[in-house]
């Protein structure tokens, strides 16, 4: 991958605006379009399944607007967060703690993720040298480019000692929009989620709130080709156009239950389908 230094100018004028800017960046990949707007998306390293549903269920019905994901390259949230996007269409920014070289990136797990968000269009970014190995203190030192260059941050999932509370924190000091996700009563993984929505964050349960807090209406979108499927996959996703049972469908596609289970629950994982009522339907 290539890797270039640029300038914080270059790549977001918002951000030159937050208290101690960078002075330089890194970037490998490809910058937004322009006119595109900006979403942070943070959460819990330790994602649970309703975070990781949450996530990939809400930015695939972000498909076809003009939206970047931003998120930090990290275990869970992130890394959820950026293959949503992947998955979506959408342009999405990693901003991990380390330098971008393919031995220094961090965590080294996602090296692979980050080499698909650069083939796929998206970008690398990071305030360290290439050859830069990460320490504690940068991980919450790279979370105010990723608020201060975003329109918004998401927050999926913080404990109540989450690194995600920082980006909340900062959204409110840099004058950025705060969407959280509501979470059952009692569950510790949405502490940081409740804390901030009784200060006055945004509750989002949809697609369509995050396209509010951007200032984004339906007439924006843009259609979005699907991402690669294989036949059978294809074919299951065309029998959708009407929303149907699991046994309805089993019946109509003449499949085993067991491959058409698989075949849904792939288009599932892919934000196409989801489940809702009793009926599979397609998402878009």
């Amino acid at each position: 991958m290539e890797i270039v230094e640029t300038t914080p100018k270059n790549v977001s004028r918002s951000l030159c605006e937050i208290p101690d800017p960078p002075k330089k960046l890194w970037m490998s990949g490809t910058k937004a379009p322009k006119g595109h707007t900006y979403l942070c998306v943070v959460g819990s390293r330790a994602l649970t399944p309703y975070g990781r549903e949450v996530t990939t269920r809400l930015i695939a019905g972000l498909r076809g607007y003009p939206i970047s994901i931003v998120s930090g390259l990290a275990l869970g949230a992130d890394s959820v967060a950026h293959r949503a996007a992947l998955t979506a269409g959408l342009h999405t920014i990693a901003i991990p703690g380390s330098g971008l070289s393919e031995k220094a990136i961090s965590p080294r797990s996602n090296a692979g993720l980050a080499k698909d968000i650069v083939a796929s269009g998206g970008l690398l970014l990071s305030e360290h040298p290439p050859e830069y190995l990460p320490r504690p203190y940068d991980f919450p030192s790279r979370n105010r480019i990723m608020v201060g260059m975003s329109d918004a941050v998401l927050m999926i999932e913080a404990g109540e000692k989450s690194g995600s509370l920082i980006s909340a924190r900062l959204a409110g000091e840099y004058g950025r929009e705060l969407l959280c996700i509501p979470h059952r009563i009692g569950d510790s993984n949405g502490f940081g989620s409740h804390l901030f929505l009784r200060l006055g964050a945004t509750l989002v349960t949809e697609s369509s709130h995050i396209l509010d807090a951007l200032r984004l209406s339906p007439v924006e979108a843009k259609t979005s080709p699907l991402p690669l499927l294989d036949q059978n996959e294809l074919y299951i996703w065309s029998l959708l156009e009407t929303p149907q049972s699991k046994a309805d469908l089993i019946r109509t596609a003449g499949l085993s239950a067991s491959d058409t289970i698989t075949l849904l629950v792939t288009l599932e994982l892919k934000g196409l389908t989801k489940e809702e009522y009793g009926l599979w339907r397609r998402v878009f």
